[in-house]
């Protein structure tokens, strides 16, 4: 997946592992090796430059947005152009004249907690931060309720994809993430993801209706 280059799934996926060694019950030093083995591969990663430059530009424009604003760091600025100028109520469904005219690309995929900020305002990204608390909530009551340590640790995996996708997509259209790449759970416009978000929720419910002990 890194190799693709998809920077953000793979560190998606990582992340994932490490929580659900954490919840399966990995010993301090497991953790610890693996840690430090995730530490080594950064600095093969950086060391060796396998990291495409596209890519070491996205970080650098996280870090000072203003250093390429017409390149790197375009979107990140029009991004927070975007959010802003929704304010309190934002300007209208439809209404948005930063993504409807396209100043922030992938508007409709990656950068679309940027159309919800600037069409739907404060009350409206709020409303949706809360849908995606309600999902998160109600995912834990599952993993908490599951039956066996296997529906436990599949619902803890499918929850920490899910919040992890949320923060780093909420959190790059605003600057307080770098930019990668992920999409947005449910909103992001592209099928295989909708289909995967789907898939992760049947597999919950699965989890969930079978908590039951067997008789």
């Amino acid at each position: 997946i890194f190799l693709q280059p998809d920077l953000g799934m793979a560190m998606c996926i990582g992340v994932i592992f490490l929580v659900t060694m954490m919840v399966g019950g990995a010993s301090f030093r497991q953790l610890a090796g693996v840690l430090f083995a995730s530490l080594a591969t950064v600095y093969v990663v950086l060391q060796f430059h396998l990291i495409k430059e596209y890519q070491m530009n996205r970080l650098l424009s996280f870090i000072k947005p203003d250093l390429d604003p017409l390149g790197s760091g375009y979107s990140l600025l029009q991004s927070k152009i975007a959010i802003g100028s929704g304010q309190f109520v934002g300007r209208g469904l439809l209404s948005g004249t930063q993504t409807n005219l396209k100043f922030v690309p992938a508007h409709h995929t990656d950068f679309i907690f940027s159309v919800v900020g600037e069409e739907l305002g404060f009350i409206g990204a709020t409303l949706l931060l809360l849908l995606f608390g309600i999902l998160i909530w109600r995912a834990f009551k599952v993993a908490t309720t599951a039956r066996d340590q296997f529906g436990t640790l599949l619902a803890v995996g499918i929850i920490t994809m899910f919040m992890f996708q949320i923060l780093i997509n909420v959190g790059m259209t605003m600057g307080i993430m770098p930019v990668t790449g992920l999409t947005l759970p449910f909103m992001s416009f592209g099928g295989s993801s909708l289909m995967v978000n789907f898939l992760a929720v049947g597999l919950l419910l699965n989890v969930g209706i079978r908590r039951l002990p067997k008789t």
